[in-house]
Order: structure tokens, then sequence, then C-alpha cells
């Protein structure tokens, strides 16, 4: 049986913290009054939801 997804992220997420890294979520930055990626630098207007530079998007928890 093959593991679902979410299953598998918190597998990875698991093993980099016992490693100490940080596994939480990232979310927007802030620059300039605007929303900022994390990934890329590209700055979003407050209502953006996703990333039009490079398509990131905030996982749910």
């Amino acid at each position: 049986m093959a593991t679902a997804p979410n299953d598998a992220d918190a597998d990875v997420d698991e093993f980099l913290a016992q490693r100490g890294h940080e596994t939480g979520s990232p979310g927007w930055g802030e620059s300039y009054n605007k929303k900022q990626c994390p990934d890329c630098g590209g700055l979003h207007e407050s209502d953006a939801s996703t990333c039009t530079v490079c398509g990131w998007t905030p996982r749910s928890a």
C-alpha cells in the first residue's frame, strides 16, 4: 500500500526535525507593505495566495 502524500510529508518533517532542521511551514514574508515569497523573493499585493513569479504557495499544516 502506498503512503499518502500528507503521511510522506510528515515522515520527512520528522526525519529533518530529529536532525536539527526547522520543519515549520514557511509563510509569506513582508517587505514594503507587500507579501514577499520566501522561495524567490517576489513581491505581491496583500491579497495574494500564490507567487506569480515561481508558483510557490504556503502549504497548510
